[in-house]
């Protein structure tokens, strides 16, 4: 069974109710090869298994040194691929993708520097994007005669809409921090990395004081609705809400309302 002791290309650690998932290969920009998927997916499933709201408040997502954030997967592996190992490989990515946006806890992308191509992927399967004033994002994998192959394709036209996804990926251009704010891609920006990681571990800790087992049902709902008609989408909306009345948050939320106090929220 996978343990955080089995990393060696991630580091993980958990803080006053935060875990932080950092890529450890700055000396390849961070780089996503066959073994960081790997490690991130034991990783992910390993604290879906084993934490809850009452021991994390939170997951950020960031990359070691100043240069990147993940610049990308690792050319070098990719060139050497074949047909079925480009599936496998493709698939591996997927799926840690997938594992982020079904983790039931709130994940901030920190985003240092170059976030490309499956950095970008990545970045995107978070619940927000973080970044410094001097990250660039990009999808330039048509410059490799390549497609993006973690998602990218589908993720940043919902995100971004048809148009402006087309035009990201068919030019293969890096946009900076503060014009992928704009768009609406990026949710904040700041000036250093240390700010940056400040700043989102206090937004994790002001959202604490709200049922992260109530925000946790909000981020499974949306995310599946995102790909679901809006009927059903509004069936499934419907059934997590009423679900949701059996919960132990809700009796204390709506409890502490009617008696004018701040609610002591369990998680659960």
């Amino acid at each position: 069974m996978f343990t955080p002791d089995d990393l060696q290309s991630i580091k993980f650690q958990i803080e006053e109710g935060i875990g932080t998932i950092t890529i450890n290969r700055p000396d390849r920009f961070n780089a996503l090869n066959r073994q960081v998927l790997s490690e991130l997916k034991g990783l992910l499933e390993f604290i879906n298994a084993t934490y809850n709201h009452e021991t994390v408040r939170g997951i950020l997502l960031t990359g070691e040194g100043e240069k990147a954030f993940i610049a990308g997967a690792d050319i070098k592996e990719m060139s050497r691929m074949d047909i079925n190992q480009a599936v496998e490989f493709g698939r591996l990515g997927q799926s840690v993708t997938f594992l982020m946006e079904k983790l039931p806890f709130i994940m901030i992308a920190l985003v240092n520097g170059h976030a490309l191509g499956g950095g970008l992927e990545m970045a995107m399967s978070a619940d927000f994007i973080f970044a410094t004033q001097n990250a660039t994002f990009g999808a330039p994998e048509v410059k490799l005669g390549l497609i993006p192959g973690f998602g990218g394709t589908q993720r940043l036209a919902k995100i971004l809409g048809r148009n402006r996804a087309k035009e990201l990926i068919y030019s293969g251009r890096s946009m900076g921090a503060a014009e992928m704010q704009e768009i609406g891609l990026v949710l904040r920006v700041y000036e250093t990395k240390e700010t940056m990681i400040n700043a989102a571990k206090e937004w994790l800790n002001t959202a604490a004081h709200n049922s992260l087992y109530a925000i946790g049902k909000a981020k499974q709902v949306m995310n599946m609705g995102n790909d679901l008609p809006l009927a059903q989408g509004l069936n499934h909306e419907l059934s997590e809400f009423s679900a949701i009345f059996a919960s132990q948050d809700m009796r204390e939320g709506t409890r502490a309302f009617l008696e004018k106090r701040l609610p002591k929220f369990i998680g659960k």
